[in-house]
């Protein structure tokens, strides 16, 4: 186990939960309440360990499920202190009443989610639609392509969700296994980094002794709309928030991100579009098809909620065709969230790609070199199809 302070600058190797259990305790949150569920059970044990050998000064509560774990978030997040949790697939949707409360009481609290598919049947591992799924509960939504990504949204979340004009809860995922549980080069920041770049959580109203506060009130026809209106604004304002998170990040780390990061786009006729780890096997697949005379880039969406329609737009202006992978599903509908979200977001634009849709990767289904060629060749076989093209189900046993 790596210590929290590490030396800034020194790669160390970590799995992807070790990553956010070590940002976590440089970050040395007020509070953390979690239930251990694989595969994100590492992230809560590490970071106990930093509790027990007086390493931060956290209050680390111990709880009998995740509807508690989050339960127990809120109140505390409600004295206005600093609140982490971590959770996965059925974890999350046993929270995932507290989610809406935890948002609609405004309340930035940070999740670590361990991307794992949810039952039935019973699977441990990686897939995105536990998170998916939560994206009307009101939170920010981040993905994680390495350990690094893992590693680093911690102190981004914490500065996106606490900024007096966002005040919301954030989430941000690691793909089961794929990252939660492999081992890769991390460079580690410390508290003096937490200093520069993250203040000290300010809460105007916060309920502590002496300081009479209402918090979580019934609020009926008279006030409801108002209320969830105001978290619309919030989730608007996130908007401007998160770029300059990014790039306050960047200037500190040298490691800048974006909502949407390209790859290979600048002379590119047609593109992948993905989230989380998939985006590493298609840079390295884009890559390939570049020095084989391909013009293909690719798009990996970073942010999930608010979803950055205009950012999408643009990067893909004069794309022709694009094939959105998806490693999460959602029944009944035209098709999966990213790939639904991204027709839904382009529509209005005159200059619009083509969308393709692939599904792949559930349940921790390998997705391959070999997958994407295959995308590659249905995206060139379909490119200007007059017809609807359903999604596409990839890697199916026969």
């Amino acid at each position: 186990m790596t210590k929290a302070s590490s030396t800034p600058g020194k790669r160390v190797g970590m799995t992807g939960d070790e990553a956010v259990a070590n940002s976590m305790a440089v970050i040395n949150p007020d509070v953390v309440a979690a239930y251990p569920i694989t595969p994100q059970t590492i992230i809560v044990e590490h970071f106990s360990d930093f509790v027990n050998d007086g390493e931060v000064d956290t209050e680390y509560i111990t709880v009998e499920s995740e509807h508690s774990a989050m339960s127990a978030c809120v109140g505390a997040s409600a004295t206005g202190a600093r609140v982490f949790t971590a959770s996965a697939s059925q974890g999350i949707a046993l929270m995932y009443e507290i989610l809406f409360i935890a948002s609609a009481s405004r309340l930035p609290i940070v999740m670590a989610v361990a991307n794992r598919a949810l039952s039935g049947p019973i699977n441990i591992h990686g897939e995105l639609t536990d998170q998916t799924v939560c994206r009307d509960t009101g939170w920010i939504s981040m993905f994680s392509e390495s350990a690094q990504e893992a590693y680093d949204a911690g102190f981004i979340a914490f500065k996106i969700g606490e900024h007096p004009d966002v005040s919301l809860p954030v989430m941000y995922g690691l793909d089961g296994f794929i990252l939660t549980h492999a081992l890769e080069g991390v460079y580690p920041l410390d508290r003096k980094f937490v200093k520069k770049y993250l203040p000290e959580r300010e809460m105007v109203h916060p309920t502590i002794p002496g300081n009479p506060v209402s918090s979580g009130l019934l609020a009926l026809q008279n006030y409801y709309m108002e209320i969830k209106y105001q978290q619309e604004i919030a989730m608007d304002a996130a908007r401007k928030v998160i770029p300059k998170a990014f790039e306050e990040f960047g200037d500190l780390t040298g490691r800048y991100y974006k909502n949407v990061e390209e790859h290979q786009m600048e002379d590119a006729e047609v593109a992948f579009v993905t989230m989380g780890a998939l985006a590493g096997t298609a840079k390295y697949v884009v890559d390939k098809l570049r020095k084989a005379g391909e013009k293909v880039g690719m798009l990996k969406v970073k942010t999930f909620r608010p979803f950055p329609e205009e950012d999408l737009a643009k990067a893909l202006k004069g794309i022709e065709t694009i094939g959105v992978i998806d490693r999460d599903l959602t029944f009944g509908a035209p098709g999966p969230a990213l790939y639904t979200d991204i027709k839904t977001s382009l529509y209005d634009h005159k200059e619009r790609p083509q969308v393709l849709g692939f599904v792949a990767g559930l349940g921790g289904r390998d997705v391959a070199q070999d997958e994407f060629n295959y995308i590659y060749k249905q995206v060139l076989k379909n490119k200007g199809a007059e017809k609807s093209v359903p999604v596409e189900w990839v890697g199916l046993r026969k």
